[in-house]
This record gives structure tokens, sequence and C-alpha cells, in this order.
């Protein structure tokens, strides 16, 4: 089976049962970078920057940020997936401010924690941000 028609049933943030584009799996042969190449002929696409002035969304190759959108029989779905240091892992969603929110809860997490390089003062939660660095950069149009 390509990777390209590798789906998965997943439950979205409404608690929907749907059937989604898996992220390719971590052969383990190489890095993130090599990873990053197995999305090519997926639904997904690399995230890398976050807010405003772009900080990064993750730390390549040990955490990436993913993402795509596509449409089933019931609307759009938002998903954000996520490899760090192999392990991958995804998120559906109805709505674009939904999947944003989730982005930016994790992609705040490693901001926080100094795993990725972000805004030089933080709010003491995601919540915290300006409306501007809760939103990919530059705006996602995928």
């Amino acid at each position: 089976m390509s990777t390209e028609t590798m789906t998965r049933t997943v439950t979205t943030d409404t608690a929907e049962p749907v059937t989604a584009p898996a992220l390719p799996a971590d052969d383990r042969a190489g890095d993130g970078y090599d990873w990053m190449d197995t999305l090519e002929g997926t639904a997904w696409s690399v995230l890398p920057n976050w807010g405003s002035e772009g900080w990064d969304a993750g730390s390549w190759p040990y955490i990436i940020f993913t993402v795509a959108r596509i449409r089933d029989g019931s609307g759009e779905l938002f998903g954000y997936g996520t490899y760090v240091e192999g392990d991958t892992s995804t998120h559906w969603f109805r709505s674009q401010e939904a999947c944003f929110a989730a982005i930016t809860a994790e992609v705040f997490f490693h901001w926080a924690s100094g795993q990725s390089d972000g805004p030089d003062s933080l709010p003491a939660t995601a919540a915290g941000l300006p409306e501007e660095d809760r939103k990919p950069y530059p705006v996602w149009t995928t």
C-alpha cells in the first residue's frame, strides 16, 4: 500500500469517528529529515514555523510538526501530526480554529521547555499568547 492511500479511523475533537490519512511510520533507518521525505505524495505537509514572527514550530530533526486538510462527507477536517524522535501521532479537528488552538498548546509546550526557539517573553500559558501568535506563519493555506 502506498503512503498516499494509508488511512486510519480516528476520533476528532468532536468525538466523531472519521477515516483520515495516517502519517507515514518512522522506519528507523534515518533521522527526522529522512522521515520528512516520506511525506511527499501524502496529505501531510511539514509545518516549520508558528506565530507572528515565524518561530520554530519544532526542533528539526527531533521534533517535527505536520498539517493536513481534507474533506469528507460531513465537511472539512483539519489535522496536525507530530514526529518526536521517531514517534508519530495525529490529531483531527472539525474546525481550523480548534486545530490551531491544539497546535498552539503543543508548540507552546516546546517553547516553554526550551526544546524549540520561540518568543523571548512567554506568558504563563498558551492561552495568554497574543492572537497573532496562535496561528501559523505565514497563514496556513494548504
